[in-house]
């Protein structure tokens, strides 16, 4: 599915403009993204601000490989 997503304050002029451009397209639909705020916050995270970095990849299994024999 696509979204053509159309600006509240252009809708009167757009929205049925696009609506009925893409009318025989059923993977489109047109909609008005009535949102009126920011859903993150501009301050801290809460959750105690104390966020560490780790390393994801796997430890490495202490040791060395066995000594292979290689036959000529």
């Amino acid at each position: 599915m696509i979204y053509c997503v159309v600006p509240q304050e252009l809708a009167d002029e757009l929205y049925e403009k696009l609506r009925d451009y893409y009318a025989d397209d059923p993977n489109v639909e047109v909609i008005i993204d009535r949102r009126q705020a920011e859903r993150r916050g501009s301050g801290p995270a809460p959750g105690g601000g104390e966020r560490q970095q780790r390393d994801r990849r796997r430890r490495r299994v202490p040791g060395e490989f066995p000594p292979v024999d290689v036959e000529s």
